[in-house]
Formats: structure tokens, sequence, C-alpha cells
């Protein structure tokens, strides 16, 4: 089979494939783009071709859309497994696929509730994209289920996580107790990658991710959460003229501070928070209402001075108003009085995290000295450590309110910048 593959294989990858046919549990674990998931998907397919008929195959993923991604699109690639691809049938959103004419079903685990979706099967195989996202309780419950005697196998795959993370506590560091039999994989592992792409890939990621996803260590998050953040290197006076008015991103409070970071896509294609709207009711010793805020909002977007214009020119419409999605009373509040292009945030804190890190890292990202709230937040904003002790990412909730408006605009138009940290690297 090895043979007939279009794409070369390291001599890790090979032997991780090999070695997998008698372990009963076997993990590959590593950065990202390491050749991990090829390895492992081929040793899937080896093995499916001898799995039981008295068992269920299964793919397991935190969602069906990342199964689909993460393992369903590169077994149907003919320029990663050659011949091979044309035996990958599924249609989009089913729950099953055939695979080598096996039947094979999907099985989304987003949370503990999913167990119930295997609970009672007999399982002779089980593939799992990225174990780490999983709930411990269902992996758990996985395992009890490969019950073909000793021909059921589980192959499962991860980027590395926090240091006390349960797969490696209770499975990675009991490997001879438990019969799991691990891989760990670098860049280095994988030779089908070309040297400017492994050179793309060390700059697109900064801080915690760059020692998870690249060296591919188990760490701890601590510390500042953006270490990339240098005030020589962030922080500017004069402004380019604007060629978008991108998006404002907003984090709603009442106790606590009500934030809104402006963001503009400079003539220079850099990415600038120009502006901040800020109002604690600590510090004015008055609680202000959904309208009130909505009029502040509106006032302060009508007077944005326009950089790279005359003094006089003030006001913006940015496309987007990204509200913090729990904040539905004052986005009701936007709607009723008809201010335009309002949605709720992107929510997902890590992700959104590593977004604002990977504008920081490449230098695409600048912040205007006006931005006095977003400046002050942005150095003490750090990971907690205890949680990160329960095997928990989770950063410090305190004197973090423009830091979480800055990561709404930021992540929830990822899709508009993504592609100009390339060329800001490439200038630097």
């Amino acid at each position: 089979m090895l043979r007939d593959l279009a794409l070369p294989l390291s001599r890790k990858q090979i032997t991780s494939i090999v070695e997998t046919q008698d372990a009963p549990i076997a993990l590959w674990s590593g950065a990202v783009s390491s050749g991990k998931t090829i390895a492992s998907l081929i040793a899937f397919l080896i093995r499916l071709t001898v799995a039981p008929d008295h068992g269920l195959v299964v793919i397991v993923g935190r969602t069906l859309q990342t199964i689909e991604r993460n393992v369903l699109d590169p077994l149907q690639s003919r320029h990663l497994f050659g011949p091979f691809a044309a035996h990958v049938h599924h249609t989009t959103g089913s729950t099953t696929a055939t695979i080598l004419g096996r039947t094979v079903h999907l099985v989304g685990a987003a949370d503990a509730r999913a167990e119930g979706r295997i609970r009672g099967a007999t399982i002779a195989l089980a593939y799992v994209d990225e174990a780490t996202l999983l709930p411990r309780p269902f992996w758990m419950m996985l395992l009890s289920r490969l019950r073909v005697g000793n021909e059921s196998r589980l192959l499962a795959t991860t980027n590395p996580d926090g240091p006390f993370h349960w797969l490696r506590k209770d499975f990675i560091l009991k490997a001879a107790e438990v019969g799991l039999t691990s891989w760990h994989f670098t860049l280095d592992d994988n030779p089908s990658l070309a040297p400017q792409f492994v050179a793309r890939l060390k700059k697109q990621y900064v801080g915690l991710w760059y020692r998870r996803f690249i060296l591919g260590d188990w760490c701890l998050a601590s510390g500042a959460v953006y270490d990339m953040f240098d005030e020589a290197r962030h922080v500017v006076d004069p402004l380019p003229a604007m060629r978008r008015w991108i998006a404002v991103g907003i984090d709603y409070g009442t106790v606590n501070p009500f934030s809104a970071v402006l963001l503009g896509l400079g003539e220079d294609d850099g990415l600038y928070a120009v502006s901040e709207y800020r109002y604690s009711s600590a510090e004015a010793l008055r609680q202000m209402t959904d309208a009130q805020y909505s009029h502040g909002l509106r006032q302060w977007l009508a007077n944005v001075r326009r950089p790279g214009e005359k003094a006089t020119a003030r006001g913006v419409t940015p496309e987007w108003i990204f509200v913090d999605p729990s904040a539905a009373s004052f986005m009701n509040q936007l709607w009723t009085e008809r201010v335009p292009n309002i949605a709720p945030a992107v929510n997902d804190v890590l992700d959104g995290i590593r977004s604002v890190s990977v504008a920081l890292g490449s230098g695409l990202l600048r912040i205007h000295r006006s931005c006095t709230g977003l400046l002050g937040e942005l150095p003490g904003y750090a990971w907690d450590e205890a949680a990160a002790e329960r095997g928990e990412d989770k950063p410090l909730k305190q004197d973090d309110h423009s830091a979480d408006a800055l990561r709404y605009a930021v992540h929830s138009t990822a899709h508009e910048w993504r592609g100009l940290t390339e060329q800001q690297e490439e200038a630097a």
C-alpha cells in the first residue's frame, strides 16, 4: 500500500504506521503540518482492511464539519492518497461515509453528552481527530466500546495542550499501563514540506501556540497572553489614511467598563486600532442605560477623526459592529435605533486570542496611542495559572474589557486580513 501513495514518507512516519498494527491505542502528537495526520490515516486505512466485521468503524472529531475537513477531505485527495482516494465516498453533512467498501460512522463529540451516541455500541476500529478537544467522559466511553476481543483498535491524533491535560496525565505518561503507543512529531518529520512553507508557519504561530504547535511542547499557559506586544513596535502616533473602516468590537459592561475599539485597514495594508470609546461606571459613579450607551457609541463614531484627511474630516461608518454576544439587550437597542451593520461577535476565546496574537506577532496590527484603556490592559492581560494547572487554558478575567473588544473586532474579521500577514512578514 505504501508504494502506491502519491507522497513521500519519513522514516518516523513509516515506523509509526508499521508499529501501530499491534497497538491497542495509538497516538500521533506534535507540531502542526508535521506529517502525523497523514501517517495516522495510512495506518487507519491499513487497519480498516482487516477490521472485524462484527463491530462498527467510527471516526470521531469535535464536530462533523471538522471530521470532514481534517479527515475525509485529505482521504479524498488524489494528491495525497493516489488511487485510494477513489474509494472514499461521502456526502457533505451525512453522518456516514464509505471507505474501502466499509461503512464508517462519523461522530461529533463537542461535549460530554455526545457519549450517548456510542453508548451500547460495539466498536472494532475508531479513529479520533484532535483527541485533546474531546471531553474525557466521551474518550473513556469510547475505550469501553472497543470490545471485539484483542482485535479492536483506537487510533488518534492531537496537537499538544497543557502539561496537566487529562490525555497527557492519564494516558501518555502512563502509556505502558493503559496499552498506549505514541509518537511525537516535529516539522522536520514531514519530508513533503517546502522550506518556505515551514518558515511561514513558524512566523504565523507566536507565544503559547508557537511552543505547542511548532515546537510540539505540552506546555503551561503562563505569563502574559500577548507576550509579543512591544510598545515600541505596536504603538503609533501618526496614522495613515484608512482604506476601509473594517469593524468596531464592543465589550458590554454595566458595573464593569463598557469598551468599544475601532479597527481600520490603512492604505499601507496595516491593521490599526484607531480609536476607543470607554465608559467606566465605577469611575463616573453613575451607570448608563442601553439607550445611553447607544447614544454615546454613535456620538463617538460621528466624531472619530479620519486620518490622512483635513482636520475637520470626522465621522466613520464601520462595515461591522460586533457586540459581545451575551449583551442581547444592547444589540436589541441598536437594532431598534436602526444602527447599521450590527452582529454578534465571534466569541471563541482561545481562537480569538490566537488571531490577535498572529496580527500582533506579524506586525500587521498596531494601536494608536489614544486607545489608553486598551494600552493599559494589554501588558497585564495574563493567563490564569490556577486554571492551567487544572488542564484549562483561560485568561484571567480582570482588566480585560478593551482587550476583549479588540479580540471581537480582530477575530470576527480574520478572513478579511489573514492574507496580509504574509506581506508584513516579507516587508519585515
